[in-house]
């Protein structure tokens, strides 16, 4: 059980590490926002959805329903959709560049929904969360596989949150807003550059 834990450690934080639309997105929220108590909408909704991605991988589910192409298409289109969005959204985002000044950041409601396009109608999270975690999660039965599955949620939760506080961090450093005014164009960009990416792909 032990081997399961260190390799479920391994391979989520592997996969969730690199600069990505959900990561920058999270950090974004934590860095705009007044308080952190405001970005934990968008923290839990990312964990939430990484949650439900690995445990249908682990499960089989997620396999089946990808083997149709038609569904696998109609995700990939949905995807670049809301990422050209977003992109657009954020390019235009412009945090508060004097002290007095208030920040704009998205309501509650917004992260939700933006949270969930990012993870959810993600090719890549899809892809390596099936195509990865869901692989490896074969080499265990019972508990072994469990405790990969937990692990593998566990180090998806913790990552967000920490995303959110150092986000939170930068932001407060940060009282012109010019970090931030870059944060939202290189956001924008590693948006847009996904989409033109799964274009591709199509």
């Amino acid at each position: 059980m032990f081997e399961a834990i260190i390799h479920g450690f391994i391979l989520a934080f592997g996969l969730i590490l690199p600069l990505g639309v959900q990561n920058v997105f999270v950090f974004n929220q934590g860095a705009t926002q007044a308080r952190f108590l405001g970005a934990l909408p968008v923290i839990i909704t990312a964990a939430i959805c990484d949650t439900l991605l690995i445990s249908l991988a682990v499960l089989g589910v997620s396999v089946v329903v990808l083997d149709y192409d038609w569904l696998r298409m109609l995700l990939l289109f949905a995807g670049i959709i809301f990422l050209i969005y977003m992109g657009f959204v954020t390019w235009n985002s412009k945090p508060a560049m004097n002290e007095g000044e208030s920040r704009i950041s998205f309501s509650p409601k917004k992260q939700v929904i933006f949270a969930m396009s990012v993870s959810l109608l993600n090719p890549h999270a899809i892809l390596d969360t099936i195509g990865v975690i869901g692989t490896s999660s074969l080499a265990y039965l019972g508990f072994e596989k469990l405790a990969f599955a937990i692990t593998c949620i566990l180090v998806s939760w913790l990552w967000f949150l920490g995303l959110g506080i150092v986000g939170r961090m930068s932001g407060r450093l940060d009282q012109s807003g010019r970090f931030l005014l870059i944060l939202n164009k290189i956001s924008a960009i590693v948006m847009w550059g996904t989409a033109v990416y799964i274009g591709f792909t199509l």
